[in-house]
């Protein structure tokens, strides 16, 4: 079949492994080798590391260039602090930011207009019994007004059939 002017390049096909190679570790994307090397530098970390210890060990003493004459410690080393539950200041009370304080202050405000509005002393309070008095007042004449009312109905009605 015809693949028009420009050819495509043997090095340019791309070679998928299957899952039967994955398996097997002879993918085309890993050299047969890999594994060897990787398991060879996992070997030299391991070995490494316990000729460190044994030499720390046996040689505590000995530093490499100024390091056993001058002690040098970093102050960009962030230091752990534990800090553990029987050495916690109780009585210590860390300081509040400025909104903290602000909306406490707030809440405290409120609830003490609250209490001072139960209480009736403030002027809205005042103002807001003064209406309800003057509500209560009507609606006690309306009622009368009513009461009134429908008694002449019915001396009228009595009247009326007498």
């Amino acid at each position: 079949m015809g693949r028009g002017k420009f050819k495509g390049k043997p090095t340019g096909r791309r070679q998928f492994s299957t899952p039967e190679q994955m398996m097997a570790g002879t993918s085309a994307s890993r050299p047969r080798t890999f594994k060897k090397e990787e398991a060879e530098l996992e070997e030299e970390e391991r070995s490494e590391e316990e000729s460190e210890e044994e030499s720390e060990d046996e040689a505590g003493a000995e530093l490499k260039g100024t390091q056993g004459i001058i002690q040098v410690d970093n102050p960009n080393v962030a230091k752990p602090k534990n800090v553990k539950a029987r050495d916690i200041d109780m009585e210590k009370t860390t300081e509040l930011s400025r909104r903290e304080r602000e909306e406490i202050e707030r809440q405290k405000a409120h609830e003490r207009y609250m209490r001072l509005q139960e209480q009736g002393k403030t002027e809205q309070a005042r103002k807001d019994l003064e209406r309800l008095a003057l509500i209560r007042q009507q609606r006690a004449e309306a009622a009368k007004k009513r009461e009134e009312e429908k008694t002449a109905k019915e001396q009228k009605k009595s009247e009326a059939r007498k």
